[in-house]
């Protein structure tokens, strides 16, 4: 009977308890069995709901990551119940303790032509107003799946890449006046780099060497439901905010969690993302574009939540801006000619770092026993530069340590300890007596006032490790 069709929905709802229409009666054909909606589900899990008019009701699929938008990518699509033909029309918010519990919106909606229709496969061309094209949804053992199998829309239509390099910049000064105009000057963000790449409403943040840190961020996982179906790669910073101000120090207790401790500091102790570049949306490479361009792209999405938001940008007056970040004791400006490419894994001057203290990564290749409070720990860190065919020797640093960073750095170095120095430049004599040695494995970042003439660090302070680098891709000073 046809009432049986609409059974299992009105199952699963509680007519006075849901916005959702919850229709009495049978449910039979009212049209030419073409139109359909999709609507865009923030329930438990961002999904989207694609649902074809088909015999008096609407035959439903749940796509998690939505329909592919070129060919040859597979997509689960969830088969669910079939609803009332009045749900194409619904948007509304469906409460806490009822089924789908979430934001319900409509995201596309037209008509299709039927291409084939049985019990195992539904071929059909969608003519929305957002997506067009021939999708096919076919069962695969138990689930079901689709694939667009007609070409993208756009012709010249990229695939988002798996992977991206972050461009790098350059030690430098502030342009001159005269060619102030040519540039945009943004804040130098004391935390560490994250590369986005968004597709399907979901989120994968990338460390600068490219590990997958999603996990440890879980907080960040909201900015791929906010773009939806937008597909983009995104470069900012991940920071670690306190009293309105980066603490890099307060960033090492997040860099190092793991995920279950992640998931309970996201609570008590959240980051925030500073996005500050677009390198491809929706199937444009923007490597090429002019940063300004770029730029225009990237307000133009509109980013903004509860742990992620544009990093400003400002062209010309770059002598404000540097006033501006001396100020609020931040680490410097970036300034960024605004014609640049973006150039992945390049270190370019087209990016200048503008700061008054100079930043180093640096290798650590041994420690000295402290004394007095420190009598149980170490007193300070031996620290070179790679070079060809060993290890350059520029100091060590002995301030700028929590406790905690000397408790968790001892137990690191102790296990890397060695019986020689991996340092093959001279190590002064009264440096070197009593030195425990280690293999030069971990990076730590310094800040630092100057070089000496004998190439020492003048001054410096530690600022924290950086799992985040290796030493072989470390400048050569």
């Amino acid at each position: 009977m046809a009432t049986s069709k609409l059974a299992e929905y009105r199952r699963k709802r509680h007519a006075d308890r849901t916005p959702e229409p919850v229709p009495e009666g049978d449910a039979t054909p009212r049209g030419d069995d073409d139109t359909f909606v999709i609507q865009e589900h923030h329930a438990r899990r961002l999904h989207w709901d694609v649902r074809l008019e088909r015999g008096g009701v609407l035959v439903s699929w749940a796509v998690p990551k939505g329909l592919p938008p070129e060919p040859g990518t597979l997509r689960l699509a969830v088969h669910t119940e079939d609803h009332p033909l009045e749900y194409a029309t619904f948007e509304g918010e469906i409460p806490e303790g009822e089924y789908g519990a979430g934001r319900m919106t409509i995201w596309d909606r037209g008509r299709y032509d039927t291409l084939k229709w049985t019990d195992r496969e539904v071929a059909i061309v969608l003519h929305g107003e957002r997506v067009r094209g021939k999708y096919v949804f076919f069962r695969a053992g138990e689930d079901w799946q689709v694939i667009r199998s007609d070409p993208p829309q756009d012709e010249n239509w990229v695939s988002l890449p798996e992977v991206l390099e972050p461009m790098l910049a350059t030690a430098g000064t502030l342009p001159p006046v005269a060619e102030d105009d040519e540039w945009a000057y943004e804040f130098k963000w004391d935390g560490v780099r994250a590369l986005a790449r968004v597709e399907g409403g979901r989120a994968t943040l990338f460390s600068r060497k490219g590990n997958d840190i999603t996990a440890t961020y879980p907080e960040l996982r909201g900015i791929g439901e906010q773009l939806g179906l937008t597909q983009a790669w995104l470069d900012g910073e991940i920071v670690a905010l306190r009293e309105g101000r980066p603490s890099f120090k307060a960033l090492q207790t997040r860099m190092h969690a793991g995920e279950q401790r992640a998931r309970q500091l996201a609570r008590h102790q959240p980051v925030t993302y500073l996005v500050f570049d677009l390198l491809h949306l929706d199937g444009r490479p923007c490597l090429s574009v002019p940063y300004a361009q770029r730029r225009s792209l990237l307000e133009g999405l509109d980013l903004g939540g509860p742990h992620w938001q544009l990093s400003p940008s400002f062209a010309g007056e770059g002598a404000a801006v540097v006033e501006a970040a001396a100020e609020q004791r931040l680490e410097g400006v970036i300034a960024k000619r605004l014609d640049s490419p973006y150039s992945p894994g390049r270190r370019s001057p087209d990016w200048l770092k503008i700061t008054d203290l100079h930043t180093l990564d640096a290798v650590i290749g041994g420690w000295r026993p402290g004394e007095g409070r420190r009598a149980n720990t170490f007193g300070s860190l031996m620290l070179g530069l790679p070079e060809d065919g060993g290890l350059r020797y520029i100091g060590q640093v002995g301030t700028g340590f929590t406790e905690d960073m000397l408790r968790t750095l001892l137990a690191k170095l102790r296990r890397l300890e060695r019986r020689t120095s991996p340092f093959t430049t001279e190590v002064p004599r009264d440096r070197a007596r009593g030195a425990r040695w280690v293999s030069p494995k971990l990076v730590g970042e310094v800040v630092f006032k100057d070089w000496t003439p004998d190439g020492r660090l003048r001054a410096p302070a530690w600022r924290g490790l950086r799992p985040d680098l290796d030493p072989e891709e470390l400048d050569r000073g």
